[in-house]
């Protein structure tokens, strides 16, 4: 096959464009920091990137519903104690009433205080977290007792025992709310019962039966507070293994896309001193023109 001075010139300017096509590729990685400028450049790198950064996209919203389901279990235990300690405060009321030395108007004292704990419990149970309520069970946006200052011996319930899901995982679901419409409405129907027992010439032994239902109300709210606390240690479960999954997806992210520095930095100039002996070899190529035998 005969060579030809156009053929060595074509191709010497052939490979100096894709010696510059290389460098040029290698400088966009060391400026990006991806070994990845386009999909072409390695289209199983790509897609798999793509899964990554879903599975991380997932992540932080997975993340942020835990941090709200955080917020509500914390509400809810935060409520759940005042309300036990307001019913301690009852069961003490009740103990120093039952003491028939007390006279009708020492326990009338002790009824206008246990009033404004029954009214204190109804605004508990109207806890709100952000704008929702979070004893209402699926019916959010209603206070549990819609109308929490009547003096009737029951005010309007509302709300339900539904519980408010939240996805925390692929496929996973989180009860994120404490349902306690019956819990609030006995604890209610109690401090009614109390009002009237103090009201209607109460003696020792009629107070002390009130003292066990006290209890047995006290009782009620621990169990249910047992419960939120069991949420808060599987919510804490679960926010270690998005954790350990946001690490480990980062990290198989990084190894599929991020340039390696010194690999790309050594491979850039062993191109540039190839590309410059190319110049110096092609400029030998190169016939003579008439000028320079003038």
């Amino acid at each position: 096959m005969r060579i030809t001075q156009s053929m060595l010139s074509n191709n010497m300017l052939n490979n100096l464009s894709n010696s510059y096509g290389t460098m040029g590729k290698l400088q966009q990685q060391l400026s990006s920091g991806s070994k990845l400028t386009r999909p072409s450049d390695d289209p199983v790198a790509a897609v798999k990137g793509m899964g990554y950064r879903t599975t991380l996209v997932k992540n932080d919203q997975f993340t942020r519903n835990m941090n709200e389901v955080n917020g509500w279990l914390d509400a809810s235990d935060s409520a759940l104690t005042q309300t036990n300690n307001a019913l301690k405060r009852v069961k003490d009321l009740m103990v120093q009433a039952s003491n028939d030395t007390n006279t009708d108007d020492d326990r009338k004292a002790m009824q206008k205080e246990i009033d404004q704990i029954r009214q204190q419990i109804r605004d508990v149970a109207n806890t709100q977290q952000g704008d929702t309520y979070i004893f209402s069970g699926t019916d959010v946006r209603k206070p549990l007792f819609a109308n929490a200052g009547a003096k009737d011996p029951l005010p309007t319930l509302q709300g339900n025992m539904s519980t408010v899901e939240v996805e925390v995982y692929d496929g996973i679901t989180f009860g994120v709310n404490t349902p306690a419409k019956e819990l609030f409405q006995n604890i209610d129907s109690m401090m009614n019962e109390i009002q009237q027992e103090l009201d209607g010439g109460a003696t020792g032994e009629g107070i002390g039966k009130m003292i066990t239902k006290v209890q047995t109300q006290s009782d009620a709210v621990l169990k249910v507070q047992a419960g939120v606390g069991a949420k808060q240690n599987r919510v804490d479960t679960m926010m270690d293994r998005l954790s350990s999954q946001k690490i480990s997806v980062t990290k198989q992210l990084s190894n599929n896309e991020d340039v390696e520095y010194e690999q790309a930095i050594t491979q850039l100039i062993t191109e540039e001193s190839i590309h410059r002996a190319a110049l110096s070899v092609g400029a030998k190529i190169i016939r003579p023109s008439l000028v320079d035998f003038l």
